[in-house]
Order: C-alpha cells, then sequence, then structure tokens
C-alpha cells in the first residue's frame, strides 16, 4: 500500500504510528517467546532487570492522534499479530 494522502493539511507532516495500546516490556518479551517457540526457537533466558538510569522513559505510549485525524489512520494490528507476523522475517534473515 502506498503513502499518499488525500488531505492536503497532512502533507509534510510527522506521525506517530503505533497500536494505540502500552506494552509492558514483559509483555512484550513473553510474546517473543511465544512467537519464537511457533518457530522451533527456545529462547529460555530470563529478562535481566537493571535501576533507571537518568534519562530512562519509565512510561510512554505514542499519542495517533494526529495519524487518524489527518490520514485516517487506524491501527490493523495488536502486538501479538504483529509479533507473530514478523519472527518469521527475522528468523529468515542471515
Amino acid at each position: 500500500m502506498p503513502a499518499t494522502a488525500q488531505n492536503p493539511d497532512a502533507v509534510n507532516q510527522v506521525y506517530n504510528v503505533a497500536v494505540s495500546g502500552r506494552t509492558i516490556l514483559n509483555s512484550l518479551f513473553a510474546e517473543l517467546q511465544a512467537a519464537l517457540a511457533t518457530q522451533g526457537v527456545h529462547y529460555a533466558k530470563a529478562p535481566v532487570y537493571r535501576d533507571f538510569r537518568a534519562g530512562d522513559v519509565r512510561h510512554s505510549q505514542a499519542d495517533i492522534g494526529k495519524a487518524q485525524r489527518l490520514l485516517g489512520y487506524a491501527p490493523l494490528w495488536d502486538l501479538r499479530a504483529g509479533v507473530a507476523q514478523a519472527i518469521p522475517w527475522y528468523i529468515a534473515q542471515p
């Protein structure tokens, strides 16, 4: 699908594109492990936790309102579906 817009106000803008929800890093880790397992890859390492550093972002959520308003953007994927589709591609890379 080409990246085009009919709305002249949408041209030359910067957009956040996301699934419009929060993801806890532990949930992302679990999704990646599960998706790898469906491809026969067993990743048994546990996450490593460290103290927060100056400048670390503790909570973040992309605001997709501008993309919705000017482009009519609506997420088609959730985290699980996106990871499930992406993992086979990453595994196939050299």
